[in-house]
């Protein structure tokens, strides 16, 4: 077989930025700072507005906390006036006779004195009968002119409709925060009207409310506590009630804004600034309680982590960037020495050459020559080519042509026959043995010379399960009969099997065929003449050539033929089986025989394929009899074969595929029921089933979706868990319980696949655990399946 030739080696010493004169070098680092710089500004900015979103939530979460907080308060103070307007209108010293009576009325007097005592934000308290000129306080009774020209004289509540109110109103009415002189005095005063009997519709008297605004703002600053915006209260109508400045004053106009939005958190532009609004409402009176700040105090809070996260920045950044650019170079150093093997190679004067095409267009021409070459010397590629040859032959392909030359399986300058052997040995030692036995001789006869006898040998691996393939090439040699040459190449290959593992393989040899397009046929005879091997006895060599004949062959079917074909469909290849029909029906139109027994050889073969097809399972077959037996010519016939023979290929086929997945079905289960053997391997399992490790890793993952070592995790974790939540059992032995030996590396990736230690996870779920009706071992189970 063709080496690839070895690269020269050649001593670079330290290679200076402009090596070649090329900008490569500059690009290389440019590259991997923009590589490192991009994801890393993009992850900074992330980040920064991570934190600013964050801190902005906090903080619009916490307004809305307090206002709830400033709601729940204010409400319940409304509740205890209206439940104090309640007890007035119940009140036996409150009665219109009491309060006029001479003697009675000081106590009238002192029963308005002590509601009014029982509010923390009542200013004062009035009680007035409708059409009386008279209204009662806590101090005293006096004219209403009075009281309302002289003590509190509003700025825009004029008297007249202040009595209008006093003898209309039907519902609570709470007016906004006004200016209002109390004895020359000027303060903010909110009013609240309620009829009693409240809720009736023919009231008898009004009871008035003074309530000075500071109070109610009072609350809520004691609430919000440091507070830098605004902050309002709405009544039901949408009019300002109360307001509170703790920076800069939104204008009247904009406050139409605020009155349109629903409760929740809002992002609005008022005075031209963008600002956070956070509003609820209450469900007792239908008043809406808003808060705003300036979107820019969010920023001003972040300062410190932005100055954190910049700092951050700048020294991976400028480690970042010191890494690249030592990156590049070292990067670079393979280039440099490639561009000086291609400029060995093709003969350049100077370095200045490579500037024509580049470096590297250098190094693809270079190497362009030996990609062939170095791709089909890959041990998959090259095993699954000669499986290839074997399954469907030499197809018409250049590409193939090419191959077959380079491995040195076709010569040019002589001709040569190709045959297969099948090795197999029935010692079956231990399994490990067995394995390691395959390996080596799979070594030994992967690409074998003799010399002496114009031979060279191909090893094939195939499937734990199956026998192992040689593709044998042998010179014609005019001086030596072929067969005995393959007599000698045939006890030569047992012979180094016999001496070197000391095992006695059984061996069947196809019949040899001057064409690699023939090999696959080689192959058939080769597993026909295997399974024939009961008649030599053990350790056995069978040639497909020596099998009996029938004496009658000449009226029949060759038994060879019949064989061949039936080993065919046995093995699922297609393209032979349709090759071996296509040849029987040719033999059989070649048969000078009468209708009757040309009929009755036909059956012959059409009973050889559905023996076949019963024994791969194909039951269905027997009620296609009639259709079967309904030809009239051989081409129906031919037709019908062929068309049999693929269904009973496919049928193989599937049923090869099917007992893979039930050996991996087989393992899955084993390895359930054993996880918690803290000997258990890949390596172990491998033996156990009789098949490589490789085999067996590629097939669990495709059954699990896990690798072996996260399946058998996964499962110890569960288990671990079921343990700490329904025993009392030390975390150590529960640990041991699973098969896991190193606790603390245990505890450690237990935390990080939870987020805490078992014996904090056994805190905080046991007692959830114990009132649940559940297993935690089959929900695990099944979600690891």
């Amino acid at each position: 077989m063709n080496r690839i030739p070895k690269l020269p080696k050649f001593t670079t010493g330290r290679m200076n930025w402009n090596d070649f004169k090329s900008k490569l070098l500059l690009r290389y680092t440019l590259s991997y700072i923009l590589i490192f710089l991009i994801p890393l500004t993009g992850v900074t900015v992330l980040a920064y507005n991570s934190a600013i979103a964050s801190l902005r939530s906090e903080i619009e979460q916490s307004n809305v906390n307090q206002l709830n907080q400033v709601r729940m308060t204010i409400d319940s103070r409304m509740a205890e006036l209206q439940d104090i307007a309640g007890r007035i209108t119940y009140d036996e010293h409150l009665t219109h006779y009491m309060a006029r009576h001479p003697y009675y009325s000081r106590e009238a007097i002192n029963a308005l004195a002590n509601y009014k005592a029982n509010s923390q934000i009542l200013d004062d308290l009035f009680l007035y009968f409708r059409g009386d000129p008279v209204i009662y306080s806590s101090t005293g009774h006096a004219n209403l002119e009075v009281v309302f020209n002289q003590k509190y004289k509003f700025s825009k509540w004029s008297p007249e409709e202040l009595r209008r109110d006093l003898n209309e109103v039907t519902h609570p009415l709470m007016r906004p925060a006004e200016a209002v002189s109390v004895n020359s005095r000027q303060e903010s005063v909110l009013s609240l009207m309620i009829p009693i009997k409240p809720n009736d519709p023919y009231p008898y008297a009004t009871v008035i409310y003074l309530m000075e605004e500071s109070k109610l703002t009072g609350v809520m600053d004691s609430i919000l506590n440091n507070y830098s915006g605004n902050s309002y209260i709405f009544d039901d109508k949408g009019q300002i009630l109360t307001s509170n400045s703790h920076g800069a004053a939104i204008p009247a106009d904009e406050l139409k804004k605020l009155i349109a939005l629903g409760p929740g958190i809002h992002s609005q532009t008022l005075n031209d600034e963008q600002q956070s609004v956070v509003a609820v409402q209450s469900e007792e009176n239908g008043w809406t309680y808003m808060t705003t700040m300036p979107s820019s105090q969010f920023f001003s809070r972040i300062v410190h982590v932005q100055t954190l996260i910049l700092i951050v920045f700048a020294a991976v950044a400028l480690t970042g960037v010191t890494a690249a650019i030592l990156l590049a170079r070292r990067q670079y150093h393979p280039i440099h020495d490639l561009l000086e093997f291609a400029r060995v190679k093709t003969g350049a004067k100077s370095p200045d050459t490579f500037k024509s095409g580049g470096e590297w267009e250098w190094i693809r021409q270079t190497i362009h020559d030996f990609s062939v070459r170095i791709d089909i010397q890959e041990p998959y590629v090259r095993n699954h080519f000669l499986l290839t040859l074997l399954k469907h032959g030499n197809p018409d392909d250049e590409g193939m042509d090419s191959i077959i030359r380079s491995m040195g399986l076709q010569s040019p300058q002589m001709r040569s026959s190709y045959f297969v052997m099948l090795l197999t040995w029935d010692e079956f030692p231990a399994a490990s043995k067995s394995d390691l036995d395959r390996r080596m001789i799979y070594k030994m006869f992967s690409d074998l010379e003799l010399p002496e006898l114009k031979a060279h040998v191909y090893g094939i691996e195939f499937s734990p399960s199956d026998p192992f393939a040689l593709i044998v090439s042998i010179a014609e040699d005019e001086d030596a009969a072929l067969h005995e040459r393959i007599q000698n190449t045939v006890d030569t290959v047992r012979a180094r099997v016999v001496e070197s593992f000391f095992l006695h393989p059984s061996i069947g040899v196809g019949t040899p065929y001057g064409s690699l397009g023939e090999i696959n046929q080689s192959f058939i005879e080769a597993a026909t003449a295997l399974e024939f091997r009961m008649l030599g006895g053990q350790g056995s060599i069978t040639f497909f050539e020596n099998l009996t004949s029938s004496s009658t062959e000449a009226f029949w079917i060759s038994k060879k033929s019949l064989l061949k074909l039936e080993q065919s469909l046995k093995q699922g290849n297609e393209s032979v089986a349709v090759q071996m029909i296509d040849s029987i029906i040719a033999d059989i139109r070649n048969q000078p025989v009468s209708a009757a027994l040309l009929r009755c050889i036909c059956f012959d073969l059409l009973n050889s394929l559905l023996k076949i097809a019963s024994e791969s399972g194909m039951t269905g077959v027997i009620r296609d009899i009639p259709r079967f037996t309904s030809f009239e010519t051989l081409e129906e016939l031919e037709n019908t074969l062929e068309m049999l023979a693929m269904q009973i290929c496919a049928q193989v086929e599937r049923k090869a595929e099917q007992q893979q997945n039930s050996l991996v079905d087989d393992i899955v289960s084993y390895v359930d029921r054993q996880f918690a053997d803290y000997t258990l391997s890949l390596e172990q399992l491998a033996l156990k089933f009789s098949i490589s490790t490789s085999y067996l890793s590629r097939c669990f993952k495709e059954k699990t979706g896990s690798t072996f070592s996260q399946y058998i995790w996964h499962l110890r974790m569960n288990e671990v868990i079921r343990l700490l939540l329904t025993t009392d059992d030390p975390l150590k032995d529960i640990i041991e319980q699973v098969g896991y030996l190193d606790t603390p590396n245990f505890i450690r990736k237990f935390k990080k696949e939870t987020g805490c230690t078992p014996g904090q996870y056994r805190k905080l779920y046991a007692d959830t655990y114990l009132h649940t009706d559940h297993t935690i071992s089959g929900s695990a189970h099944s979600g690891t399946k």
